[in-house]
């Protein structure tokens, strides 16, 4: 195997993608996405107090808290920092936060369905939204356009194609 043939890791440091208001005290960085796995893979500083209204995921959820607290209305448990959440597909839930804000790591498989009072779907929110408004936000912000992974803006954004998305094939790991 020669050195052109060994994938790179792909950095960013946080300078490198901005954040975003979304208008309702919560800022998103989109660290990653996939359109075609359905990942998103985001960081979101809520604001304190913060209510993300009542939704449920079609895939799963891994969520890493790095600073304050959140939690879900519907269970007991709370998130603090260095707190690991593991949400199944279909799992409802109303995220909320405590009084000193938070700063969550999230990835996202499938999409996010945002429900009503009466648990129907009034909003699908998947990758390829979360990508196409997080780039809207940053131009409405006057802000430039970062590389983010797996966006196709620049070549080093790109992912590998390699069995199972991000796995070495076993023919790669053979060579």
């Amino acid at each position: 195997m020669t050195m052109l043939d060994v994938p790179r890791a792909i950095h960013r440091g946080e300078d490198e993608i901005p954040f975003v208001s979304l208008g309702d005290g919560t800022h998103l960085q989109l660290l990653q996405v996939d359109e075609e796995l359905g990942l998103w893979v985001i960081r979101t500083k809520f604001d304190p107090g913060v209510t993300v209204p009542p939704h449920k995921h079609t895939g799963s959820v891994f969520a890493f808290t790095i600073s304050g607290s959140w939690k879900y209305l519907e269970y007991p448990d709370v998130n603090t920092a260095g707190s690991y959440l593991y949400e199944p597909a279909g799992s409802i839930h109303t995220l909320t936060v405590g009084d000193e804000g938070a700063d969550v790591w999230f990835a996202i498989y499938g999409a996010n369905l945002n429900l009503d009072a009466e648990g129907n779907v009034e909003m699908v929110i998947d990758a390829g939204l979360v990508k196409q408004s997080y780039f809207a936000l940053l131009e409405a912000e006057g802000k430039p356009r970062p590389n983010v992974v797996g966006a196709g803006d620049h070549p080093d954004a790109q992912i590998p194609m390699t069995l199972g998305r991000g796995c070495p094939s076993a023919s790669h790991m053979a060579r």
